[in-house]
């Protein structure tokens, strides 16, 4: 039975209501040990499964809209990216060419699919996707679907936390949500970036979300930090400190829009 370092459930409430999160934050977990593997399958209270071949970002859907923790693994994804970025199948001809109305050439399409992050070949064995607060692993990566003033302030308290400055994104032509937890999870750095085109329609980013990744084992010093703040300032918002809603679209120094208790 895996042991947790940290409450979840408690980061993930501070989260979503410091921040007013639409979506819960994701725990995602690579599993590569047959005895992870069987672990989870043996003791985790509840999950589901792919009924159908689906994208990772659609595997996502429902641990941050439904609540739900999902196991899947190789026959599970019908996405040749994300299969790529897990080391599931190489780089081959449908691999370029689905990249090409990207860019220039057959040459430029291979080269930028090369620099893509990328987890060792046939390593993997599964993947699970869950809401935060029910992960059973330690998370790998913790993935967030939020607005631009969310992500602005996860990138602050991450930097601050980390002693970070400044925060360099990995943005790809493709593979947004998979290889962008494959980033993080390799290189262990904070990652912001769009959604790509493939998780616009299939990962149900039509909202405009942002995608905020941050490495497993920093989400609890980035969300330390933000408590640090609401204790000294009265809030986690930073646009406007004391305010309980981080987006607040007033203008700081704006002498009109102020509002008297009178009972």
């Amino acid at each position: 039975m895996a042991v947790l370092s940290h409450d979840y459930k408690s980061i993930q409430h501070t989260l979503m209501d410091e921040l007013r999160l639409m979506h819960y934050p994701i725990a995602v977990k690579f599993i590569f040990d047959e005895a992870e593997l069987k672990d989870f399958q043996e003791n985790a209270p509840e999950y589901y499964s792919a009924v159908k071949p689906m994208t990772f970002c659609q595997w996502e859907l429902a641990a941050r809209m439904k609540g739900q923790t999902v196991l899947a693994g190789k026959e599970q994804l019908g996405c040749s990216n994300a299969c790529f970025a897990f080391g599931w199948k190489p780089m081959d001809e449908g691999e370029i060419k689905s990249h090409a109305k990207y860019c220039v050439d057959k040459d430029q399409a291979e080269r930028f699919i090369s620099t893509k992050a990328r987890l060792s070949e046939n390593e993997l064995l599964a993947v699970v996707v869950s809401p935060l607060g029910d992960t059973f692993f330690d998370p790998d990566t913790v993935h967030f679907y939020c607005d631009n003033m969310q992500a602005y302030h996860l990138a602050v308290d991450y930097a601050a936390a980390m002693d970070v400055h400044p925060l360099k994104t990995n943005i790809t032509i493709n593979s947004s949500a998979c290889g962008g937890n494959v980033y993080s999870f390799t290189q262990k750095k904070f990652n912001m970036l769009p959604a790509c085109s493939g998780s616009y329609n299939a990962g149900k980013t039509e909202r405009g979300e942002i995608n905020v990744i941050i490495p497993g084992e920093h989400i609890a010093p980035t969300v330390n930090r933000l408590l640090d703040r609401k204790a000294q300032h009265g809030s986690g918002s930073i646009t406007r400190p004391g305010d309980h809603f981080p987006g607040a679209d007033i203008c700081k120094n704006c002498p009109l829009i102020i509002f008297k208790k009178e009972k």
